[in-house]
């Protein structure tokens, strides 16, 4: 298989947009096509991680529009399915695709508008992730999934609900002050332990602080073979490693605490890097709810089960701690566009390894890591870059 990198990466602001999707991809893909050096024309393929394009906006076939709205008529393009992971799936299969040979540069990455529905309307379309027949006439939600989450870290590893809702607290507050050193994301404010307990309850234990927004924006990322991308940039960044998995619904995992899919496709990962959890200097994973960062880490390998908020406590998740976790603000405070986030992760680790995030740089970062998750943990994505130069 050959080396497969990326060439250039392109974002747009996340929060309440007032465009539509082919307007925010045609946005964040030409970013990344000019940072590549290349032209719209050299693209041989697309692939458009979204999620509910054809509930928010009435859109199908979107990768097609998507391809013609930057001038890549006629090339291969694929819109991937997989909620929150979708465009982490869609990276991954950019990287088979360019690493087995059949192309050598293509465009893959996100979108989503999840603010163009209503409040109650876009709160159901999310819900169309739980299992329709057997999960979602229970009436359970997204923010109940993880409120379980947390009831079930705190009784295995015998933590009390106040002491779990203090780390939890204190991951919300870590994330939105890396937010408020990043222009492009949705909250841009720092928040106290005070905010975070006096906001009204969600989802018991989960707060409103808790949980990570509704968001439009899009990503994009441009991969290319190893001989390509090092004509291309100065500075490739080469994918070493990738991981998917999938499990079923909420009745089939007998343990929220670790996703089967995520042990699986870490897994997956590591071995094909040939790296072990120590290794990796700086990670952006799923945080849709505070608990969720937590329960990763510990799934991860970064910390050993139970301990994920210890390590918060101790300040070893923050920008110069011994693994700092989500520098952008994660899903908490950059936004969570359901379709883009993926691609909005493996942006931030490119900057992160290029040495281009100002304030929130993660200093001497040479491996980087993302970690997706869709759906009532039913679908993973994990990819793991390193500095090619």
């Amino acid at each position: 298989m050959r080396e497969v990198y990326i060439a250039g990466v392109g974002m747009t602001k996340f929060g309440r947009l007032e465009r539509g999707q082919l307007e925010l991809f045609g946005e964040a893909a030409m970013d990344a096509i000019n940072e590549s050096n290349l032209k719209p024309k050299d693209i041989q393929a697309l692939f458009l991680g979204n999620s509910v394009s054809d509930l928010d906006e009435g859109q199908t076939v979107l990768a097609s529009h998507a391809a013609s709205e930057i001038g890549l008529d006629h090339v291969m393009a694929t819109r991937t399915e997989g909620a929150c992971a979708s465009s982490s799936i869609a990276i991954i299969i950019a990287f088979v695709m360019v690493g087995s040979g059949f192309f050598d540069i293509v465009l893959a990455g996100g979108c989503e508008r999840n603010t163009a529905s209503p409040t109650a309307l876009a709160t159901r379309i999310m819900n169309t992730g739980p299992h329709h027949r057997y999960e979602s006439p229970t009436g359970i939600t997204f923010p109940g999934m993880f409120a379980m989450m947390a009831h079930m870290y705190a009784k295995k590893y015998g933590v009390s609900l106040e002491r779990l809702k203090e780390w939890m607290a204190m991951v919300a507050i870590k994330n939105h002050k890396n937010g408020a050193k990043n222009p492009k994301a949705q909250f841009q404010k720092v928040i106290t332990m005070d905010d975070v307990f006096s906001s009204i309850m969600v989802a018991s234990p989960l707060q409103l602080y808790d949980c990570c927004p509704i968001s439009d924006g899009a990503a994009a990322v441009v991969v290319a073979s190893g001989n390509v991308a090092k004509k291309l940039t100065n500075k490739p960044v080469q994918i070493i490693g990738v991981g998917q998995a999938s499990s079923g619904g909420l009745s089939t995992q007998r343990d929220y605490t670790l996703p089967v899919a995520r042990v699986h496709s870490s897994r997956q990962a590591y071995k094909m890097a040939g790296l072990k959890p120590e290794d990796i200097d700086v990670v952006e994973l799923h945080d849709c709810f505070t608990i969720a960062e937590i329960v990763a880490t510990d799934t991860l390998g970064f910390t050993e089960p139970g301990r994920g908020g210890i390590a918060v406590e101790k300040g070893e998740t923050e920008i110069g701690g011994r693994i700092p976790v989500n520098p952008s603000g994660g899903l908490k405070a950059k936004g969570h566009p359901v379709g883009a986030t993926g691609a909005a992760q493996v942006y931030e680790i490119v900057n992160q390894l290029r040495g281009k995030c100002g304030e929130r740089q993660v200093e001497g970062a040479k491996v980087g890591m993302t970690d997706t998750l869709g759906g009532p943990f039913a679908s993973i994505g994990n990819i793991i870059l390193k500095r090619g130069w």
